[in-house]
């Protein structure tokens, strides 16, 4: 499962690189969105990225699940955190959020996640 991890974060640059060539407006505006909301502002981008990591899980958005664990990672949220933060969204969301928990999982693994 790693593997498949990781493949899709190589796939997923390569993806942007073309949808930039294609799409230049859509890439940019929600570029120019996530920017602006996910930076410092009263929430620390640590705390943002947990939010998103539960929204992403409440959602079954696995390509969401993988990016925004990946970006938690980087700005200092733990592996606990963020399975606290997918917990918080189990219970908010039920059983489809219940599913998507092991995505979470492989995603730390795959990032070598303590």
């Amino acid at each position: 499962m790693a593997e498949e991890v990781k493949q899709f974060y190589a796939e997923f640059k390569k993806s942007i690189g073309q949808m930039q060539k294609e799409t230049p407006d859509t890439i940019g505006g929600f570029g120019t969105l996530f920017k602006s909301v996910m930076g410092e502002g009263t929430l620390t981008v640590a705390e943002k990225e947990c939010v998103a990591v539960g929204i992403a899980v409440a959602l079954q958005c696995t390509p969401c699940i993988r990016l925004h664990v990946q970006k938690a990672l980087d700005a200092g949220v733990s592996r606990a955190q963020i399975l606290e933060a997918a917990s918080v969204a189990v219970m908010m969301s039920g059983g489809p959020g219940y599913t998507h928990v092991p995505v979470v999982l492989n995603a730390l693994d795959a990032l070598g996640a303590e």
